[in-house]
């Protein structure tokens, strides 16, 4: 008999399931068994309020379950919709989620890839910035934008083709002088082949266009002056406009706003990430929507894959156009 204050066994399931141990433990583990059998031991379960002791299996099988994320920040709603997918992703496959938020410090990831070396981790889903990061060859890492070194696999949107559609869009819908606008790291990542997929098109069909790179520790105050010295009595020597960023996209909106710059009646503005307001569901302005929850399905797919079989390789997931008030269609 069980004591009515103790927590329930793998025993107990058994038991009130009339099932061998050897069952219980498959039914847990994910292995199959009979339909009737996985039945019962799923019922059993849940009348018992059975808990799998996830730290004792860890010291058996030298796995935590447990996957740490790397994010910069939660602040800008890429990040926050990213982890939330990918920490649902581990959910699903009995995977816990362990969050270090680095504030884009270099010490901070490195000392997140060291925890996975002292098997504190299973493995490393990261969106990084450090350009001397250390990662093992043996670790299991999956990066986020990022292509780290050719043995660890990147996931990314196909930011390259993003940014052709956004040129092509915008010349489509009658834009004839185009700027393309980006703040991000000096590390080169995934991100910076939005521009290029931009310029290339530009070229392509012969688009007259601008850029205006900045880095991450500068504020937007050069874009703001970039854009006054080309005003002229309200009018943008600009018709259309890309941003590497939904988030920076709704800035330079708001900023030729109070201006008296008419959008989209005089420019037109894309942004990229395709982040949705909590409340309304609206979008702050045309973008180029990231898969953000294939992405996360993909990163997670490729770290627990057993064979690592997508080792090195660079997953681009497609892109699509949303179309909001900020353009003309």
């Amino acid at each position: 008999m069980r004591r009515s204050d103790a927590p329930p066994t793998m025993k107990d399931v058994a038991r009130e399931a009339g099932v061998s141990l050897g069952t219980v433990s498959k039914v847990i583990n994910g292995i199959p068994v009979g339909e009737s059998y996985r039945r019962r031991v799923e019922e059993a379960i849940r009348d018992l309020g059975y808990r799998v002791n996830t730290y004792a299996r860890g010291l058996k099988t030298n796995k935590t379950n447990c996957v740490a994320l790397v994010m910069p920040s939660l602040h800008h709603p890429f990040f926050a919709h990213l982890t939330d997918e990918l920490t649902a992703c581990l959910m699903r496959r009995g995977y816990r989620s362990l969050l270090m938020i680095t504030d884009f410090d270099p010490e901070a990831e490195q000392k997140c890839f060291d925890m996975v070396r002292q098997n504190k981790a299973d493995g490393v889903i990261a969106l990084t910035y450090s350009p001397d990061l250390e990662a093992d060859d043996s670790l299991p890492i999956v990066t986020i934008d990022r292509h780290l070194n050719y043995s660890v696999p990147c996931v990314s949107s196909d930011n390259y083709a993003g940014g052709e559609l956004a040129a092509e869009k915008l010349l489509s819908l009658g834009c004839q002088k185009l700027l393309f606008v980006r703040i991000g790291p000096e590390i080169r990542g995934e991100a910076d082949r939005r521009g290029e997929g931009f310029e290339h098109k530009c070229r392509a069909l012969g688009a007259d266009y601008t850029r205006l790179i900045l880095r991450d520790w500068e504020t937007e105050a050069p874009i703001y002056r970039f854009l006054d010295q080309h005003l002229r009595d309200g009018v943008l020597a600009f018709d259309g406009i890309f941003c590497n960023t939904d988030d920076l996209a709704a800035r330079v909106i708001s900023f030729l706003r109070t201006r008296g710059v008419d959008i989209p009646g005089q420019v037109q503005v894309i942004g990229y990430d395709g982040i949705a307001d909590y409340a309304t569901g609206r979008y702050a302005c045309s973008t180029i929507e990231q898969p953000i929850a294939q992405m996360a399905e993909a990163a997670v797919e490729i770290l627990l894959d057993p064979d690592r079989v997508f080792s090195g390789e660079r997953c681009a997931l497609p892109i699509r156009y949303i179309p909001a008030e900020t353009t003309r269609d």
